[in-house]
């Protein structure tokens, strides 16, 4: 089973990735841990807004916005092999 790293911006719709890391300070952190984007979540893209800016992930049952400035920072272990369904 091979791994990749990458940004959630760039995981692509209805791909399983998981938290690696959250590249950012502040009350951006904070915000997204009290989301549940934690290491070690699973996290899926489920939808683009018609402006590609936001997307919608799918995070511990819950379906949570998420600003592609704010995603680039959200580093992914991808699993090549899964996708949700």
């Amino acid at each position: 089973m091979k791994k990749d790293v990458i940004n959630l911006n760039q995981l692509p719709l209805n791909n399983i990735g998981t938290i690696k890391d959250i590249n950012c300070d502040g009350n951006i952190k904070r915000r997204l841990l009290d989301m549940g984007l934690v290491k070690g979540t699973y996290i899926v893209p489920v939808l683009i807004s018609p402006s590609k800016d936001p997307r919608a992930f799918q995070v511990r049952g819950s379906i949570i916005a998420i600003r592609k400035e704010d995603a680039q920072n959200i580093e992914i272990d991808i699993n090549k092999t899964s996708s949700f369904t």
